[in-house]
Formats: C-alpha cells, sequence, structure tokens
C-alpha cells in the first residue's frame, strides 16, 4: 500500500461530517463500482491482517542454545570430552538436547496470536456495489465500500457510519466495555477520544447487537483498529521471565567462581612444582568441570514440568514452562474487568416498585407491574430452549423475570404486541402496545429516568393510580441517584391503559400522561469468588489493578465493591483521556497511585504494564479480549482466559484459565510460590553439593591427599544430583508462603539466606568428608599402604555421597527446622533417597562393583564411622538455623 493511502486513513473520520468522509474516501451512497473496487484492492490490499514473519522449527531450536547457562553446559562438555572423560561429556549433551527439544515444544503456538486475529474476520458483508446491494467476502471490502448493517452482523471493516436507526454495537473485545454502545452519526468535536467514545465510528470485529445501520468503510486490514492491535502484538518485546534471569545470573556467577578456581588451582600448583603446566591444566579443568551442577537446568525443567501438570488440575493451563515460577513473584496483577473480575452478563441488582425497593435475592410478586412492563417492552427473543437472544440490556430483564417464574413466553401469547414505537436515542424511551385479555391495550414504556419521569401524569403504588406531586417524583429521583452511584444502569417503567389502539403512532400523541411503575438498576457484576481473591492477593502482597473500558463511576464502584479500592478513593482512579496528557516518564513516577484505570485502549495497557515494569515490579495481565493481546505479551506473565477469551488473548498468553475464574489465580500464584521454593531448595542442595565436592578435591590435592577418583565424583553425581534433587521439586508447599511479600524483580536464587547455606554447608562437607579420610589414615584398619589407602579412599567417598542425601533433609527448607516441615510427608523424597542410597551402596558392597570403582569393601566399624560422621550434617545445621531464624525475627 503506498504511504499516500495509510496517510488518508489514518484521518480521524469521527470528527468529519458525512459528506466530507464520502469525498475524501471518494464514493457516494450507492457505493463503488466494480472497476474502481479492483483498483483499490490493487492500491489497499485485501481486508485481512498480515501473517507476520514465522520462525523455523529450526531457528526455533537454535533460539534454545542462547541461554548462557547452556553455552557454560556445552564448553563443560567440550573440555571432558578432550580430557577423555566421553560419558560425562555425553550426560552433559543428552540433558541440554532434552532441554532444547522440551522448549521448542512447549514454545511452538508462540506465533498462533496474528493467525487467530486473522481468522477472526465474518465471512460476508452486505455491500452496495454498482447502485444494487450484494453480498460479498469481508476480505474483499476496500475503504469506500458503503456496507449495510443489521441485529446479529459482525462489522467487517473500520467505518465511518452514515445512517443509524436504533443501532447498538457491542464492543467489548475491543473496549473491554460489557453495555453495548448506542450509535449516531453525530460529528464529535473532539480528536483525542478512545474507542469506546467513538459514537459514530463502527469496528471490525465488533458485533451489531440491536437496530440498524449504513456504514462507509474508512480503513481495511492492518489499517483497522484491530489491524493496529496485529500490529501491535507482533512487535511486542519478549520479557525475560524472573526465572529465566535468575538461571542467567547463576550461570555467570558460577563461570566466574569456576574460572577462579582454575586460575588459583593452576597458580598454586605450578609454584609447588611436581607437575607440568599440562598436568596442572588438565587437574585444574577436570575440577572445574566437576563444580559445574550440569542436571540442574534438566532438574528445574522437570519440576516446572510437575507444576504445570498440578495448575493444569487446578484449571490454570500453562503455556510456557517459565511462567509457573514467575507467578510466584508477581507483584501486580493487571486485571481486565469484563468477563474476568465480573461476569461480563448485565444482571438487575434492584428495583424500585410500588415505592420500595427491593433487592435482587428478595421476592418480587408475579403480578407487579414493573416487572410486566420489562418483560413486554423487550425485544428479546426466546428460543425453544429458552435460549435468550437479543440485547445484552434487555435479556437481563426478561432472565430477571423468568427466573422469579414468570412465564414470559406464555404471557405474551396471551397479550401480544400489536403495535410499537422502536427505541429511539434522542428521545431515549421505547414503547410497545399489547392487547389484553379484557381487550383494552396495554401501553408499556420503558426509557431513560429523567425523560421517562417528564411524561408521567401518575404513579402506581399497589395498583393505587395517584397524581405525580412533587414529593414523588423527588422520591423517584432520590431512588435513582441512589442507584446511579452504585454504577447501576437504571431505566424507568411507566404505562398507561387505553381502550384502542393509538391512532398515531407518534411519541407525542402515545408517550404522554404515563403512569411511572418503577426503576430497575443492572450491572456486569463482579464474580463471587473474585472479591475473596483480591483479599487473598493483597495478603500475599500482591497487589491487583484493575483495567477497563467502562465509565469512571462504573469502574470505581466495581472496584470498591472488590475491595481493590476503598470508598471515596477516588485519587486512585484515572482514566485513558488522562493518561494521554501524560508522559511515560510522568506515568511511571506516579504508577503507585493508581488502582483503576477506566476507559483505556489498547495502547494504554502496555504503557501501564511497562510502568510498573520500571517501577521494578514483576507483572502478570490478565485478559480475554483482542485488545488485551499486546499487553498480555509485553507483561511478565500474560494469562488468558479459556472459556469466554478470543484464540487472539490465549495465544499471547504465557498461561489459560480454564474455567476463567480470577481466583484460579491466586491458586496459581501459590503453587508459583512453591515452585521457586523447590527450585531454591534444589539450588542450594545442588551447589552445596558441589561446592563439597570441589572443596574436598581442592584442598586434598593442595595437601597432597587422594582422596576421590573422577569415577566416583560422577558416580555421586549421577546418584545425589538426580533422584534427591528432583524428589525436592516435589516438596509440598510450606505453611505460611502466602503470608510473605513477593520477591520482586530484584530477588533471586541465592536470596533468602540461601547463598551464606549453601557456602557454609559445602564447607561443612567438605570438612567431614577430608575429616574421615584423615580418620582412616591416622587409624587403618588395615596395615599396608595400598589397604590403607584403599580404606581411606572408599570411607570418604561413601561419606561424600551419603553426606548429600542426608543433607538433602536439611534442604526441605532454608531456615525451618526439619522436624516442623515434616521428615516424611514427602514420600517420593523418601523413596528417592532409598534407591540413591542403594546405588551408592551397591559400588562398595557388591562383588566387582568395588573393583571397577576401585572401592575397598568396609568393615561394620567402618561403616558407622561413615554413617555418623555424615549423619551429623543434620544436628549441625539444625543448630545453625536456630540462630538464623533469631536473626530474621529480630
Amino acid at each position: 500500500m503506498s504511504e499516500e493511502n495509510k496517510k488518508q486513513l489514518e484521518i480521524p473520520f469521527y470528527t468529519e461530517e458525512v459528506e466530507n468522509v464520502l469525498k475524501k474516501v471518494e464514493t457516494s451512497t450507492e457505493g463503488l463500482s466494480t472497476s474502481e473496487v479492483n483498483q483499490r484492492l490493487e492500491s489497499y490490499g485485501y481486508n485481512q491482517l498480515n501473517e507476520g514473519k514465522k520462525k523455523s522449527w529450526l531457528s526455533k531450536f537454535a533460539d534454545q542454545f542462547k541461554d548462557f547457562m547452556i553455552i557454560v553446559l556445552i564448553a563443560a562438555a567440550l573440555v571432558s570430552f578432550m580430557m577423555g572423560d566421553k560419558v560425562e561429556a555425553i550426560m552433559i549433551i543428552v540433558v541440554v538436547m532434552i532441554m532444547a527439544v522440551f522448549g521448542v515444544i512447549q514454545e511452538a503456538k508462540a506465533e498462533e496470536a496474528i493467525e487467530a486475529l486473522k481468522d477472526m474476520s465474518t465471512p460476508n458483508a452486505n455491500v452496495r456495489r454498482d447502485g444494487t446491494t450484494k453480498v460479498i467476502k469481508s476480505n474483499e471490502l476496500v475503504p469506500g465500500d458503503i456496507v449495510l448493517l443489521e441485529a446479529g452482523d459482525v462489522i467487517p471493516a473500520d467505518m465511518r457510519l452514515i445512517e443509524a436507526a436504533s443501532l447498538k454495537i457491542e464492543e467489548a473485545a475491543l473496549t473491554g466495555e460489557s453495555v453495548p454502545v448506542e450509535k449516531n452519526i453525530t460529528v464529535l468535536d473532539k480528536v483525542d477520544i478512545g474507542i469506546g467514545d467513538r459514537l459514530n465510528m463502527g469496528y471490525m470485529n465488533s458485533n451489531v447487537t440491536y437496530g440498524r445501520g449504513v456504514g462507509v468503510i474508512v480503513g481495511t486490514g492492518m489499517n483497522t483498529e484491530v489491524g493496529k492491535i496485529a500490529n501491535m502484538l507482533a512487535q511486542a518485546d519478549e520479557t525475560n521471565t524472573p526465572l529465566k534471569e535468575n538461571l542467567n545470573k547463576l550461570g555467570k556467577t558460577l563461570s566466574i567462581v569456576i574460572l577462579g578456581i582454575c586460575v588459583i588451582m593452576f597458580g598454586i600448583g605450578m609454584w609447588r612444582g611436581g607437575h607440568t603446566w599440562i598436568e596442572m591444566l588438565l587437574t585444574s579443568v577436570s575440577l572445574a568441570v566437576a563444580a559445574i551442577p550440569e542436571g540442574l537446568p534438566a532438574i528445574v525443567t522437570i519440576i516446572l514440568a510437575l507444576g504445570t501438570q498440578k495448575m493444569a488440575k487446578r484449571n490454570a493451563l500453562v503455556r510456557k514452562l517459565p511462567a509457573v515460577e514467575t507467578l510466584g513473584s508477581t507483584d501486580i496483577i493487571c486485571s481486565d474487568k469484563t468477563g474476568t473480575l465480573t461476569l461480563n452478563q448485565m444482571t438487575v441488582e434492584e428495583v424500585f416498585s410500588n415505592n420500595e425497593t427491593i433487592e435482587v435475592d428478595q421476592e418480587l410478586p408475579l403480578d407487579n407491574q414493573t416487572l410486566k412492563i420489562m418483560t413486554y417492552c423487550n425485544d428479546t427473543k426466546i428460543s425453544d430452549d429458552q435460549t435468550l437472544i437479543g440485547d445484552p440490556t434487555e435479556t437481563a430483564l426478561v432472565k430477571f423475570g423468568m427466573k422469579r417464574g414468570f412465564k414470559v413466553a406464555e404471557a405474551l401469547a396471551k397479550e401480544p404486541r400489536v403495535a410499537e414505537i422502536p427505541f429511539d436515542s434522542d428521545r431515549k424511551l421505547m414503547t410497545t402496545v399489547h392487547k389484553l385479555e379484557n381487550g383494552k391495550f396495554l401501553i408499556a414504556v420503558k426509557g431513560a429516568p429523567d425523560e421517562l419521569l417528564k411524561r408521567c401524569s401518575f404513579f402506581d403504588v399497589n395498583g393505587d393510580i395517584k397524581p405525580m406531586n412533587k414529593e414523588q417524583q423527588e422520591l423517584i429521583l432520590s431512588n435513582n441517584t441512589n442507584m446511579a452511584k452504585q454504577a447501576l444502569r437504571v431505566l424507568a417503567m411507566a404505562y398507561q391503559i387505553s381502550e384502542t389502539i393509538p391512532e398515531s403512532l407518534e411519541s407525542d400523541a402515545v408517550e404522554r400522561e404515563l403512569i411511572f411503575s418503577g426503576l430497575i438498576g443492572m450491572i456486569d457484576p463482579e464474580r463471587k469468588e473474585a472479591a475473596e481473591a483480591v483479599k487473598v492477593a493483597k495478603e500475599a502482597g500482591i497487589r491487583p489493578v484493575m483495567i477497563t473500558g467502562d465509565h469512571r463511576d462504573t469502574a470505581e464502584a466495581i472496584a470498591v465493591r472488590l475491595g481493590i479500592i476503598s470508598v471515596g478513593q477516588h485519587e486512585a482512579v484515572i482514566t485513558g483521556g488522562e493518561l494521554n496528557e501524560m508522559s511515560d516518564e510522568e506515568l511511571a513516577s506516579s504508577i503507585e497511585q493508581y488502582s483503576v484505570y477506566a476507559r483505556v485502549s489498547p495502547e494504554h495497557k502496555v504503557r501501564i504494564v511497562k510502568a510498573w515494569q520500571k517501577d521494578g515490579k514483576v507483572v502478570a495481565m490478565t485478559g480475554d479480549g483482542v485488545n488485551d493481546a499486546p499487553a498480555l505479551k509485553t507483561a511478565d506473565i500474560g494469562i488468558g482466559m479459556g472459556i469466554t477469551g478470543t484464540e487472539v488473548s490465549k495465544g499471547a498468553s504465557d498461561m489459560v484459565l480454564a474455567d476463567d475464574n480470577f481466583s484460579t489465580i491466586i491458586i496459581a500464584v501459590e503453587e508459583g510460590r512453591k515452585v521457586f521454593s523447590n527450585i531454591q531448595k534444589t539450588v542450594q542442595y545442588l551447589l552445596a553439593a558441589n561446592l563439597g565436592e570441589v572443596l574436598t578435591l581442592f584442598i586434598a590435592t593442595m595437601i597432597g591427599w587422594d582422596t576421590l577418583l573422577p569415577v566416583h565424583l560422577l558416580w555421586i553425581n549421577v546418584v545425589t544430583d538426580t533422584f534427591p534433587a528432583i524428589a525436592l521439586g516435589l516438596e509440598p508447599v510450606e505453611a505460611g508462603i502466602m503470608k510473605l511479600k513477593p520477591r520482586g524483580r530484584n530477588s533471586d536464587l541465592f536470596s533468602g539466606g540461601v547463598l551464606p547455606s549453601i557456602i557454609y554447608q559445602g564447607i561443612l562437607e567438605a570438612g567431614i568428608t577430608l575429616g574421615v579420610y584423615l580418620l582412616a589414615i591416622s587409624y587403618p584398619v588395615h596395615t599396608g599402604y595400598e589397604a590403607i589407602h584403599a580404606d581411606a579412599l572408599t570411607m570418604s567417598y561413601a561419606t561424600l555421597g551419603l553426606i548429600q542425601l542426608f543433607h538433602a533433609f536439611n534442604v526441605k527448607s532454608v531456615h525451618e527446622s526439619i522436624f516442623k516441615v515434616g521428615l516424611f510427608k514427602n514420600k517420593t523424597f523418601n523413596y528417592a533417597i532409598l534407591l540413591s542410597f542403594t546405588l551408592l551402596a551397591v559400588t562398595i558392597v557388591i562383588p566387582g562393583f568395588n573393583d571397577i570403582f576401585k572401592v575397598a569393601h568396609l568393615d561394620l566399624h567402618q561403616w558407622a564411622v561413615v554413617f555418623g560422621a555424615s549423619i551429623a550434617i543434620i544436628p549441625i545445621v539444625e543448630i545453625v538455623k536456630i540462630f538464623q531464624r533469631k536473626a530474621i525475627n529480630k
């Protein structure tokens, strides 16, 4: 498309008169000719969304190897291979390949969002071309086409309305506003207004719920509002999750430490002499390779995968593995209101009838006149299976009556509609005329309270008709005001009994001297469980933020009812218009002030998420509409709705709620916190074990002892670094985890006392192992250097292996006593320890294995020393934890 055409479509057509719009898009009310359409198709292109560039499977696979930790592991595998340790090298490569394949599978659907947007387009449209009305495929529409609309149609492209008769369009997928918008052709004088306020426009993929209209196409394909969202979605930056950042940071830290070990080991060895520089280089590198927890990435992946399975059982479907942990670090949950915090169903909340206020849970007599009018003066269609079809406001009225036992279909069959005056946005009223069973006619009127009250000369209190007076008017207006303050949408009901059908079906002739019957207050109510979920979130230190396309008063009222803000906390609410006047820097500096955002556009949502991220917060964004997709992708974790959500929002999400239940997010947060806690335990366990191994070898080499052989290190890593580490990922959630504040973006796997624990526990493991070796050579059981060395070597090997298995019990909690956490609650952990012990013991006990592993058989006394020394790590760590807890509680 040419730049000139693009600029032409960027005109704010809602500020232009119809004649000017037609002139600028070079068309008329009769539509375009076929030849002109063909020319414009070449110029503007088809009315469809660009697919965007797709990565090949090979490219996605290659992306998996960009992680720093993976690069370190590959380097370690190459070094191991060059040193002749092919088993170690193969193990590392296998782990890396499995992780890469798993990553590609998990993220295979990342590009489906644009495709889903494309598939949403309506297949056909009624268009005026060559002076006649034709049905064409919507992708063949071009700017300048004249499209005819009626109830049930999907808007095929962005259009400026040129005719509107009682036209209502539901734009929730774009604006988040649940109530259909009444459309007109009036010129708007402001340029900078949100989509929801552009009352003379129709936008692609919104739905006509009532009336009819005619529009001229002013934007197609990627130049529609939906197209802009698709473009934003394609360009949105992928946000690194806290877990990825933590693992990258861990990889870099380990690399620095490992490099330091190599340099120090090589330097001291050369200084002492007795070895060639090649021998010392190989020794240093082998020691460094032993320090790499090659199983950590795979174990983290397994823990995350197990977490996804548990969350799936609780209706939280994870599309990307790191999202499990990211939830646990969430500071802010930016939630779309409509359909997420609310039901997305207009519902009658309050009725004022017979001068009494009737709450939704109170009974209403079936002969109540207000009940009759709200269901009679109504265009809702009732299908055979009792499904209600029509405008959400009108279906809410019928549903209210049906729930109270009022048989609407039967009543209308007995007292059918014989005439009507359709709703008109100018007079804001609708009237229907029904023939009663007694031969008279009921004139039923509903509409805006202020307009209807002007036409009421009487009021009805339990069938007693009285002249309208000032006192009654004040009572009605007072109730109207009270409902409005609760952000209820209020409709008034009135009627008149006539002997004949009105001769003239004009408003002034029929809608006069009416009898006021009552008021109806409606709202899209909050989900029952949402308020409790908000409360739990706040207790967990998570701040719920509501983002909606609804008006400010409605948004504030719902936020108060949910507990997001307090009554009268007006300063916590901001509108999209006010956001437009703020720079990104101003928004970021004041972001803490706001908890409710009303009348916002898709661009606003992305700005809000980025502002919170700039404030250092980990942000989760929930949503179900097309308009949520860019923000879902920008957020640290995007949460889509499984039932009401569009395919676009699901495709852009990291996690999807199968039940659309906001409280499921809190359940997922708890699981995420547990997952991170268990990953921390695994990191603590593995790194303390590896540090113990490195220090044991390092110190022994400096002293001149031969405490461990490479095969011993390899087998200990296989036995102790695998099964217990994975089992730690299945530890049950610790008590009070949802009372803790979020870790935040700046925390890492070493925070919360994990790093000091790794250091002192690694030193402890090395010290105990070296102590056993010293004891074995100082008090030998056998005679002769070979026998003494074999016993000492075996005892240090057994001790280092067993001490890691016993230490696994310590890391069930960083600070809490294992006796409080529970020694044997996790059955999988117990089986893992037993299996690892068996695999370690067979190398010493079973004849033949000791030759392979170059170890000796130990007698009972030696085994007693090994067990006693190994289990000693439990009481020692328990004592340290006592002091840690005292320091924390100060």
